[in-house]
């Protein structure tokens, strides 16, 4: 989700939407179903994992891109693909409803879609290889099936796999726990973390050993920013 200016409208969605659907959601603070809509449309674009991104633009805050849907009310939403308008709909709408919408934009689930989507469900680790076999970089399959070669205990190759594909908040868990779990760390041990701070500045595996836990205890963890900043402190 990115929130969208009248001065980058352009780029994030017109040229964004030669790649991928981009949904916008035009809207305002005082818009009591917007307040509604908002956390639905997140949710449901989220779900597509990247295959729709959403856009969202304050109304109130920039009038040039409100003025350029010719909307009378809000919310309104508009599916961007190719730099034209898809699909819209004015006023709230149910999830089920929203899922359809997105759902219209997806492009046709190619043969390794469903194998990546059988083989993470069923965790058959032959579907996975045979979607990666298709499409080497198919992400849903990458994710799967590292997962699956981590609880197996084959974290070399599981690494291997996740650098199929970019770097994601996802992919950057799966790394840190493949890692800890090659040193046979299975969990976040603050004790740990404490001897590790004098060895990261000159050592580069202590480091990443520290923030492989960092990772693991996660952004939720209160801890996890005290440690954080721990870190910056020895580095810089």
């Amino acid at each position: 989700m990115v929130d969208v200016t009248d001065d980058t409208f352009e780029t994030a969605v017109l040229e964004r939407s030669l790649s991928v659907p981009v949904v916008v959601d035009l809207w305002a603070p005082w818009c009591g179903p917007c307040q509604a809509l908002g956390p639905i449309l997140e949710k449901v674009v989220a779900a597509t994992n990247g295959a729709v991104e959403l856009a969202k633009v304050n109304v109130d805050e920039n009038p040039k891109v409100a003025g350029s849907f010719q909307v009378q009310s809000i919310p309104a939403v508009f599916a961007i693909k190719d730099g034209k308008i898809a699909d819209q709909f004015i006023g709230g709408l149910p999830e089920a409803e929203v899922e359809a919408f997105v759902a219209r934009l997806l492009p046709a689930a190619s043969e390794a879609d469903l194998l990546a989507r059988d083989g993470a469900a069923s965790g058959d680790e032959a579907l996975l290889r045979s979607a990666l076999e298709l499409e080497p970089d198919h992400a849903g399959a990458v994710v799967a099936l590292a997962a699956l070669l981590i609880g197996a205990g084959q974290t070399d190759e599981a690494l291997a796999v996740l650098g199929r594909i970019p770097e994601n908040p996802e992919t950057r868990s799966l790394a840190a726990e493949a890692r800890l779990k090659a040193r046979g760390i299975d969990q976040v041990d603050v004790a740990r973390l404490d001897g590790l701070l004098d060895s990261v500045r000159g050592d580069e595996a202590a480091r990443q050993e520290f923030l492989d836990l960092l990772e693991a205890m996660g952004p939720d963890d209160p801890r996890t920013a005290t440690y954080r900043r721990s870190l910056a402190s020895r580095l810089f």
